[in-house]
């Protein structure tokens, strides 16, 4: 049982990475939301943008960074779960 809890499998890094990539998609579509909502204006695309000033561009990259490293732990964390739970099922079989 500590090798199954130790051992990334394969199974928990595919997870890992498809559960990232639609997290990140959703909290992506989430953050655009919000911003809007709040601001009236549509999210930033382009750091470069002249008509973005600083401190808009500073703000929505931290809710953007800070967005996408919660929604990374969260998917890590399901895809942990999920592969705990494939392989205590595939050793009590």
């Amino acid at each position: 049982m500590a090798q199954i809890e130790t051992e990334q499998t394969l199974v928990e890094k595919v997870g890992t990475l498809a559960l990232t990539l639609a997290a990140g998609w959703v909290a992506q579509k989430a953050v655009s939301m919000i911003w809007k909502g709040v601001t009236g204006n549509d999210a930033p695309s382009k750091a470069d943008d002249p008509e973005l000033d600083l401190v808009q561009a500073t703000v929505f990259a931290a809710v953007a960074a800070g967005t996408a490293v919660f929604a990374k732990r969260m998917a890590a964390k399901g895809a942990h779960t999920a592969a705990l739970r494939i392989a205590a099922r595939r050793s009590v079989a």
